[in-house]
């Protein structure tokens, strides 16, 4: 299984970016998918998960700004970032869970200035 991330950048804050999130060589249909970050000197973090039936979960600092969603048939997961806020600046990480296993993306970087 390959993740293939895109979309990082930089914005100003109160602005938006829109993350895609490639996958090959899986059952994408049947996987939970998911966005990870981290941020320099901290662990990594859910920012959101979307699983095969399209049940979504945020994290608490990301929930009515954040919105994953996913499409089976291009196998590509989406996080739409919108009032994107300094705190937000981190490496952003796609991530697959099938049959018990975790598979990650290469991480794309996202930097929002003040």
């Amino acid at each position: 299984v390959q993740l293939q991330a895109s979309g990082g950048g930089l914005v100003q804050a109160g602005g938006s970016l829109r993350l895609s999130c490639a996958a090959s060589g899986a059952i994408f249909s049947r996987s939970r998918m998911g966005w990870y970050r981290e941020a320099p000197g901290r662990q990594r973090d859910l920012v959101a998960t979307i699983t095969s039936a399209g049940d979504t979960n945020y994290g608490d600092s990301v929930k009515g700004r954040f919105t994953i969603s996913r499409d089976n048939d291009q196998k590509t997961v989406y996080l739409q970032m919108n009032s994107l806020k300094p705190e937000d600046t981190a490496v952003y990480f796609c991530h697959g869970l099938q049959n018990y296993i975790n598979y990650w993306g290469q991480g794309t970087q996202v930097t929002v200035s003040s």
